[in-house]
């Protein structure tokens, strides 16, 4: 056997061994890929075959229902479908003309909207709990943007869209005053245009999503960040209807600061609230709370909630139609709800390129909640759904009743608990709430012509109860996350103080400003042996650590990239104590005298260039021969990355000090290697890589003791 010197001897180093001999890794030969011509025409071959399998398939995939109707369980799962439609129905038809309020519009377009998306959804989404329907989030968004189209068409921007002077001028005169232009079209009439347009470009948003499958990005939209979106709009919602709970006539106001200046007009016109409508307020909102809190505090005891609200609304309507209260105290009241359906009609193209841009807001929430809530209750109950499925889902809620004068919808947290808490086992329980909604619709709506319009805001305020209570995680959050803190209140103080659209933007703006924050400067920390094992550990954080003489093992958790490389330095070089690329530059100024040239202690090379005492006495005098790179929580480098550890591994050379890296991943080991920073070599390489730090360590140690050996031979 010849002579084994330092660079082989590192490279030898075992991992592990069985019966005296080295364990060796096979790489596996990679595919040959094909080229994107190839891919293409595969791909177009497979999409354009047919077949009566491929198009059942395609059925099943676009229809769900179909496939999971085949196998319904009628005696487990129908009784609590039927039950569980039945309330959700019943909840649906006081929360459908509340929220009107929010849209801008009559009721008689919520109730529509109610119907079509459940069927819908019962159709296509993928979800067996989620409830598709009235969301108020986005009701208001409609509402904004109704409100300000119908400012810039001229319409006056304090009147409401309920009221039976407002029912009689459109519906009850001719439904076909809905096809007509808008020399022909009255203010409800343009409204619910404005709504269906918005309605019909967020759709073919949300399923040109889900065509392109772009699932994925609503996983963009953090929690926080819809947590903090939805208590800016709740604040936003609650304050939009203080004019209605205290009877006052003040402007819908637009634009930034809505809300501040919202407040300043209801300050200003307290004196002219309607006593009746102040006290139908309070009445209603005790009511109302009590019933929420009692039913909280015994919901394990109830089996099916109490419609409060429905019980509410019977009340008040009788109430308000025995004691005349519009006639004789000049209350607000819903005015007439026609029955039956309306021709459909086209949106207008006309608007639809007006409120293009609104609608980008208004899908990405409504994609962000749907696919978010869906994929919370399938984990819980332990089925999957499809992400871009339900993108064509929900887009297709919107883009088809926007022809039946409907408005958007999206999946709504609290109705979907209620499902669940009342029995429901798949979407055939929407299917029976859409039957009690047309059952309203068709019926019983002019019945609640005498319901104050006070009563409803009381609905959709005790509504926002949950969204409201979710400022109390704040605390908690901060202790979890204070990036997650920053971007919640940052979205919440945006959507009070600007507007909705705006702390939308805000909110991603600080989610991505955070996500960068935590990879560009990530957690740095030296090393040091766990007592006799061969774990190490941060020394700065945990006591009684063993430093390894001469060696400095450095951990960056995170990745490498040109946005960190200068902080991944900054780190290394502080916590060592020597800036290796100044102190390279020094030397290389000094010339050969400072004690030798560039040399590579790591491949044995150019060893004659000085003494092996000068060699030694350099890096000693550091305090430190082997700087070890633990790459476990290195995710990914960049081209700035490998040029930074290959610029590194240089200066260091020149210093004398040795550059190893350990727990590098696969993915990892190949951008290495095609950057450049390992050699060909398989020999080499195992040389410079090692599978854990204690490997790296002992390699370090060995190579160091080979050297002073040779020194004290020569």
């Amino acid at each position: 056997t010849g002579e084994v010197g330092p660079r082989a001897w590192c490279g030898r180093m075992d991992v592990s061994s069985e019966q005296g001999r080295a364990l060796v890794l096979v790489r596996r030969q990679p595919p040959v890929p094909k080229g994107l011509l190839e891919t293409l025409k595969a791909r177009l071959k497979q999409s354009c075959t047919c077949s009566i399998p491929c198009a059942q398939a395609l059925v099943q995939d676009l229809l769900p229902a179909t496939r999971w109707l085949r196998q319904y369980r009628l005696q487990e799962y129908l009784a609590g479908d039927i039950m569980s439609g039945l309330v959700i129905g019943i909840i649906l038809v006081p929360q459908s003309i509340a929220y009107s309020l929010l849209a801008g519009l009559q009721p008689i377009y919520s109730l529509y909207t109610s119907f079509f998306a459940n069927l819908i959804y019962f159709l296509m989404g993928t979800s067996r709990h989620v409830n598709v329907g009235i969301f108020s989030l986005l009701c208001l968004m409609v509402g904004q943007v109704v409100d300000r189209e119908l400012q810039l068409a001229g319409f006056d921007a304090s009147q409401d869209a309920l009221g039976p002077r407002d029912n009689s001028s459109i519906l009850n005169n001719s439904a076909t005053t809905l096809v007509f232009g808008l020399q022909d079209c009255g203010r409800e009439c343009h409204a619910i245009r404005i709504a269906t347009a918005l309605t019909l470009v967020a759709g073919l948003y949300q399923v040109l999503m889900g065509i392109l499958r772009l699932g994925f990005i609503s996983t963009y939209l953090s929690q926080p960040l819809l947590d903090g979106f939805a208590m800016g709009a709740s604040v936003t919602i609650l304050t939009s209807q203080f004019r209605h709970l205290l009877g006052v006539r003040i402007p819908r106001h637009q634009g930034p600061g809505m809300v501040v200046r919202t407040w300043l007009s209801l300050l200003q016109s307290l004196g002219q609230a309607n006593i009746c409508d102040v006290v139908t307020s309070i009445v209603c909102l005790v009511v109302l709370l009590a019933a929420k809190e009692l039913s909280d505090r015994y919901r394990h005891r109830l089996k099916v909630p109490v419609p409060t609200e429905l019980l509410i609304i019977v009340v008040a309507t009788l109430v308000s139609h025995f004691g005349q209260l519009h006639t004789r105290f000049g209350s607000s009241v819903a005015g007439n709800i026609p029955t039956g359906f309306v021709a459909p009609q086209v949106p207008d193209p006309r608007l639809m390129w007006r409120v293009a841009l609104d609608a980008v807001s208004l899908a990405l929430v409504g994609s962000a909640f749907s696919i978010s809530l869906a994929e919370m209750f399938a984990r819980s109950h332990g089925y999957s759904v499809r992400a871009n499925q339900e993108l064509l889902a929900v887009g297709c809620c919107n883009v088809l009743p926007a022809f039946f004068h409907c408005f958007a919808t999206s999946a709504a947290l609290s109705k979907t608990l209620v499902k669940i808490a009342t029995g429901c086992h798949t979407q055939l329980s929407s299917v029976v709430s859409a039957a009690v909604v047309l059952l309203v619709l068709l019926v019983l709506a002019p019945l609640f012509h005498d319901l104050q319009r006070s009563v409803l805001a009381c609905i959709i305020v005790v509504s926002l109860r949950g969204a409201l209570r979710k400022v109390k995680d704040i605390p908690r959050l901060w202790q979890l996350s204070p990036a997650d803190a920053l971007v919640w209140v940052a979205t919440a103080a945006t959507c009070v103080l600007v507007s909705t659209e705006a702390g939308l933007l805000a909110g991603v703006f600080f989610s991505l400003l955070s996500l960068a924050g935590r990879t560009q400067r990530p957690r740095a920390a030296l090393l040091a042996r766990i007592g006799d094992s061969a774990f190490y550990e941060d020394a700065a954080e945990f006591e009684g650590l063993l430093p390894q003489p001469g060696v400095r093992v450095f951990r960056f958790a995170g990745p490498l990239y040109y946005a960190n490389k200068d902080f991944f330095l900054r780190s290394l070089y502080s916590l060592t104590g020597l800036d290796a690329g100044r102190s390279a530059a020094r030397r290389k100024e000094q010339g050969p005298k400072a004690g030798g040239g560039e040399r590579d202690l790591v491949n044995g090379k150019s060893m004659d260039s000085v003494s092996s005492r000068a060699r030694l006495a350099l890096p000693l005098a550091f305090g430190f021969h082997t700087v070890v790179i633990d790459c476990a929580p290195l995710l990914f480098l960049d081209a700035a990355g490998i040029a930074t550890l290959q610029d590194l591994r240089r200066d260091y050379r020149a210093l004398g000090i040795t550059l190893f890296l350990a727990c590098c991943s696969p993915s990892v080991r190949d951008t290495l290697r095609k950057g450049g920073f390992l050699e060909e070599d398989q020999e080499v390489e195992d040389e410079q890589l090692f599978p854990s730090v204690h490997n790296a360590v002992e390699a370090a140690r060995a190579c160091h003791e080979e050297l002073m050996a040779l020194d004290s031979a020569l």
